[in-house]
């Protein structure tokens, strides 16, 4: 990498407030809410994960006509495939019911590789400033490519092991993702059971690591900020607390839900609805299904997608996959820069 280029790739220190908002993929991310958070002094993501390549790349164009300031774009590293044919089956029957109440078939469970290649080349041609991975780091020639176009590559890990796997392979910050957060789980491991230790703990054992740590994972008020940045973090990354934004694409009964008093009243960590670990708020889907959902991504996901799109469209959240990190009550609705501004440590 030349001397030019590498002076001129984003730091985390470059950011007025040192806060993140953090891809969420299915909808809830978009152009504008990560255009508004880095507009407003924070660092603004788009969520690549289940868009084509296509769609990648024109949301990346959307978001760099809305603003000059650094935007980051989050990918989903492929994987083999865990879940054997007859499991698949299995599972079909189970939810069968579900989909004639609304009148729809399940999905074709296939695996696929979520346009990887395809988005990788848009991603070395239009060089956003920062790229983070989840679900696994790619191989080094990945991220010495992005590296040497002025990208700043970003992990996310669960644990110790995955953050030297992730070093080792040339990442240059490392987004440290504990069991409070809503959404997936970022484990290398597909079908790896969810590690109890709090973001906190995490954060002390990754501290003699000599990279920048990004703590995910429950942040929703400025106390959390504080108490991350506390402990070591260089930044914090928040996501359920941008899901209320003006900007933010969250669906309307999702939206509903995370103000419930009485409907939904916690949240708990399911595989149901994709085949991977992830939290959300617990529901009537996760109620019934939590017990015979076997491991399986993207499979699942797949199967279930016409599912919870039906049940989007009749405003039905009881069949919807809410995902909410465990202190969603916090939450704001409003400009996703008076959001921001509510992070400030």
């Amino acid at each position: 990498m030349d001397t030019q280029r590498k002076a001129s790739r984003f730091s985390l220190k470059s950011l007025a407030l040192p806060v993140i908002q953090a891809p969420m993929a299915g909808g809830p991310s978009t152009p504008h809410l990560a255009a508004a958070v880095s507009a407003a002094g924070g660092l603004g993501f788009l969520a690549a994960g289940y868009k084509t390549a296509a769609a990648t790349r024109a949301e990346i164009e959307a978001v760099t006509s809305l603003t000059d300031r650094p935007v980051g774009v989050n990918l989903f590293v492929p994987q083999a495939s865990v879940i054997s044919h007859e499991s698949l089956q299995k599972y079909a029957e189970s939810l069968a019911p579900d989909a004639e109440r609304f009148g729809v078939s399940l999905g074709q469970p296939r695996h696929d590789d979520d346009d990887w290649d395809k988005k990788l080349d848009a991603l070395l041609e239009l060089a956003p400033a920062v790229v983070s991975f989840t679900f696994d780091f790619p191989e080094s020639s990945v991220v010495e490519a992005l590296q040497q176009h002025g990208v700043y590559v970003v992990a996310t890990v669960t644990d110790r092991d995955e953050a030297l796997q992730a070093l080792a392979g040339g990442a240059d910050a490392l987004c440290v993702q504990g069991p409070e957060a809503g959404g997936h789980r970022g484990t290398f491991k597909a079908a790896a059971p969810p590690t109890e230790v709090p973001l906190h703990g995490i954060l002390e054992e990754l501290a003699d690591l000599e990279v920048p740590l990004i703590a995910a994972g429950g942040i929703a008020t400025a106390e959390h900020t504080r108490a991350a940045l506390a402990v070591g973090a260089a930044a914090v990354q928040a996501g359920t607390a941008f899901l209320r934004a003006d900007e933010a694409g969250t669906k309307a009964a999702h939206r509903a839900a995370l103000t419930s008093s009485h409907r939904f009243t916690t949240t708990a960590v399911t595989r149901a609805f994709s085949g991977r670990n992830a939290r959300g708020l617990q529901n009537e889907f996760m109620r019934r299904h939590d017990g015979a959902a076997p491991y399986g991504y993207p499979e699942i996901h797949h199967l279930t997608t016409p599912l919870r799109a039906a049940a989007a469209a009749a405003g039905e959240p009881d069949w919807l996959n809410l995902w909410a990190g465990v202190n969603y009550r916090n939450t704001l609705g409003g400009s996703a820069e008076s959001i921001l501004a509510s992070l400030r440590p």
